[in-house]
């Protein structure tokens, strides 16, 4: 009968030490227990004799054990709040360095995937190869057996970056014909304009120097004085005015698309909003003459950026010289408002001595030239809240109006009654409350920018009195057209 050794291996050198081949009643030591275990254990957690490998892991594990209770100390420090502020790596640092690398692999990846301008071409050249000419519209179209053959040949020709265009869901994106087709226009501009928007996403995350999704007024500049030299349209820029311009240019991103006024705007509704594809527009030369009018119309022309200048040379605006704006049919009470909502109260002088920096001023002809959206009502709005409650009642409304119509009767116009312009706006808003107008009415009834102009400008109220001849007017230029 053998006998179990100290070691835990059966004496008769079988190799075999299992519960099964020991006596019933017998309990084998726990491993702990045993003295090998312990003298192994004992000689791995010294370190002693170990390779380098084996050392810098044992370190390692150390480092982590060390972070991880350091970890632990502040939660329970921190008590049951999460945490929710993340503190940016250092300038220069190795997280710094590596954060910076992996954003610049990732983009060049991208980038690298995206379709260029010959790739592009030859799309438009095998979509036209292998369409069919609708009879009734003379429109080049393609079914879906076309698409699927279409994404066959530009795959082959141009590579795989252009397969994920071709994919079931982008062709139900577009309307079909009787026959299930498509027109290859439409398809055509959709990719150019996802490609267009991608390149536009990573060269604006690559000045995004905190990777943190937002650009800051510098980062926005930058971009814009990129876009310059491939905009046919601002080629021929005064090399002095560029700075200026880009200042103009980037304003109009932050008004609309910075919303809470934080000094940053998010790459995202920067793509999605209208002010970029505005000023995409300017890619494209007019073969045919275009009047200094229809120039202006657009922000972001050279046209418009060079009507916007400061009469004072101090690079500020006083009420005075705001007056001035548009002529100076402004009231008086809305450039005083506009001081007291939108323009910052110096730290050196007196109240009198107040004055609108540029950005500011860029702000209020922004609002001016568009009351129709939200972010243009919105700061108008808090201009006509006299009192700051977050609505007009009937006697703001008479306070507002009172000097539109002094300025009306100033200019030769017949006499009216305040009271019956009051009953007016109140019927074209129709409010909620029938005591007071709030900003949501405004948006709501589809008006609000016609009514911010009868409040503060006599150009507007004169505007919507003679608005039935006016549109008169455009109709009769219409036809003539």
């Amino acid at each position: 009968m053998s006998t179990a050794s100290g070691d835990g291996v059966d004496a008769s050198g079988d190799g075999a030490s299992s519960a099964a081949a020991a006596p019933a009643g017998r309990r084998i030591p726990p491993a702990s227990s045993m003295p090998w275990v312990r003298n192994l254990r004992r000689f791995v957690g010294s370190g002693t004799n170990l390779g380098s490998e084996a050392l810098m892991e044992l370190e390692t594990k150390r480092i982590l054990l060390e972070i991880f209770k350091e970890r632990q100390r502040k939660s329970a420090e921190a008590g049951s709040i999460p945490s929710f502020y993340k503190k940016k790596p250092e300038e220069g640092s190795i997280s710094s360095r590596v954060q910076r690398l992996a954003k610049y692999r990732f983009l060049k990846k991208q980038s690298e995937l995206l379709l260029n301008a010959d790739d592009l071409d030859a799309m438009w050249v095998c979509l036209r190869e292998n369409c069919v000419i609708d009879d009734a519209t003379g429109a080049e179209k393609m079914n879906y057996e076309d698409f699927c053959h279409i994404a066959t040949v530009c795959t082959e020709q141009i590579g795989q970056k252009c397969k994920r265009f071709f994919s079931p869901s982008n062709f139900m994106k577009f309307e079909k014909d009787d026959s299930g087709r498509i027109a290859i226009l439409p398809f055509y501009l959709y990719v150019m304009r996802t490609v267009s928007l991608t390149q536009a996403r990573i060269d604006m995350s690559e000045l995004d120097e905190d990777s943190d999704g937002f650009l800051q007024p510098h980062e926005m500049e930058a971009y814009i004085r990129g876009l310059i030299p491939n905009l046919a349209q601002l080629r021929d820029m005064p090399t002095q005015f560029v700075q200026m311009y880009c200042r103009i240019a980037a304003r109009k991103f932050f008004f609309f698309c910075d919303p809470h006024r934080r000094g940053k705007a998010c790459i995202k509704k920067v793509l999605l909003s209208n002010c970029l594809q505005e000023l995409m527009e300017l890619h494209q030369e007019s073969e045919e003459e275009v009047t200094d009018t229809e120039q202006a119309e657009n922000w972001f022309s050279l046209t418009s950026a060079q009507r916007i200048c400061d009469k004072d040379q101090n690079g500020t605006l006083s009420k005075q010289e705001l007056k001035e704006y548009a002529d100076g049919t402004l009231t008086e009470i809305f450039i005083e408002r506009v001081f007291d909502e939108h323009v910052r109260r110096s730290k050196v002088g007196g109240g009198n001595s107040r004055e609108m920096d540029f950005e500011s001023f860029l702000d209020f002809v922004l609002a001016l030239e568009n009351k129709d959206t939200a972010e243009g009502l919105t700061y108008l709005f808090r201009c006509l809240d006299l009192n700051g409650r977050g609505f007009l009642t009937t006697a703001d409304i008479h306070s507002l109006f009172r000097d539109v119509h002094q300025k009306w009767i100033e200019g030769g116009n017949y006499e009216l009654c305040i009271e019956d312009v009051r009953d007016e706006i109140w019927d074209m808003v129709k409010p909620a409350d029938p005591l007071r107008i709030s900003l949501s009415d405004l948006l709501s009834c589809k008006q609000g920018g016609t009514i911010a102009s009868m409040l503060i400008d006599v150009r507007g109220f004169w505007a919507h009195d003679n608005r039935e001849n006016l549109l008169q007017e455009e109709e009769e230029q219409v036809e003539e057209a």
